[in-house]
């Protein structure tokens, strides 16, 4: 069933998958014809941002969410995903999971979308009726969301986002270590191959320009004249949008919860929607802990990730920055 050739055919696929900041941890090891160890790049670590590895093993799991679409296929199927919870690093790799596969899956519908799944982090564009129709489809269709309507309460939502946000940037390590996955210009070597682009963030050349200062050297300037939270306010990308509250069980692996926050982002995409996660307000403990106390997010459940979402105001950027397929394979 598997052999080099299938792996790098089926990783081709797998790498679309999400993670965060686009730092792309997961690499494979072929075992065997019908298994695979996924393991972690450990260079790749956010210490400032991620200090727990949460959402490191939650981009795992979206990874294996993108294997299971891409076996499906091939007519093949995940048999047992084993996670491997006292494995130790070593030649820079941490071992996550041992995945054994077997031949017998119909495809899946979802993966159809997997090419078109982007984070769309511009303006949307008021919602007509086809677009209502869409978001109802998808809330019927996910029952880990909560959908928050009406401008009030978005607009509340937008301005807890640039609370939370501003929050982490006057954190130094937080702050340069975003700035480090920041591909703020074409020349930057790995602009193609991982990280935030500007383009993918939606910004033009001179923002993108600016953003290296605001964001570096001037950052503790423009915080003590007051006009460093103003510089870095995303409240207008809200307008137009709904936001949905992506939520899951208390105490989930975040394995498993990256395979169900990549198949609700891809259930969007089939709707025609277009969404950018809005991670810092669940990152942030008093914004999370506020948006489940007014959204009323079912109790046992924790408040995972946050989608501002609707019909885009322009195109989605053309490509998407990943790493070369040999390089995933160690």
């Amino acid at each position: 069933m598997l052999d080099r050739a299938v792996l790098e055919d089926l990783l081709a696929e797998v790498r679309l998958a999400p993670s965060v900041h686009n730092i792309q941890p997961t690499r494979w090891r072929l075992l065997g014809n019908d298994a695979l160890l996924l393991l972690e790049d450990v260079t790749r670590r956010l210490p400032a941002a991620d200090p727990s590895g949460h959402d490191v093993r939650l981009s795992h799991g979206a990874a294996i969410e993108g294997l299971s679409l891409a076996l499906g296929r091939r007519g093949l199927k995940l048999a047992e995903v084993e996670p491997l919870i006292d494995a130790a690093a070593s030649d820079g790799v941490l071992p996550v999971a041992r995945i054994t596969i077997a031949a017998g899956r119909e495809p899946d519908g979802l993966a159809d979308f997997v090419s078109a799944r982007t984070s769309w982090r511009g303006g949307f564009r008021p919602l007509d009726q086809a677009g209502e129709a869409a978001l109802y489809m998808f809330s019927a269709m996910v029952g880990d969301v909560q959908l928050v309507r009406g401008a009030e309460a978005i607009d509340a939502i937008a301005r807890l986002a640039d609370e939370a946000g501003f929050h982490f940037l006057c954190d130094d390590a937080h702050r340069a270590e975003l700035l480090h996955w920041m591909r703020l210009s074409r020349s930057d070597p790995s602009y193609e191959r991982d990280g935030l682009s500007a383009e993918a963030m939606a910004m033009p050349g001179v923002v993108a320009f600016g953003t290296r200062f605001v964001l570096g050297p001037l950052f503790p300037l423009l915080r003590r004249l007051g006009l460093a939270a103003t510089l870095a306010s995303e409240r207008g990308k809200f307008a137009n949008s709904a936001v949905a509250l992506f939520h899951r069980p208390e105490g989930e692996d975040p394995l498993t919860t990256g395979r169900a926050f990549y198949r609700a982002w891809l259930m969007l995409t089939a709707q025609r929607l277009a969404a950018c996660p809005v991670s810092v307000l669940a990152d942030w403990p008093a914004s999370n802990r506020q948006l489940v106390d007014r959204h009323s997010v079912p109790p046992g459940r924790r408040l995972v990730n946050v989608f501002r979402l609707g019909l885009p105001a322009g195109s989605p950027p053309g490509g998407k920055a990943r790493l070369p397929v040999a390089e995933l394979i160690v």
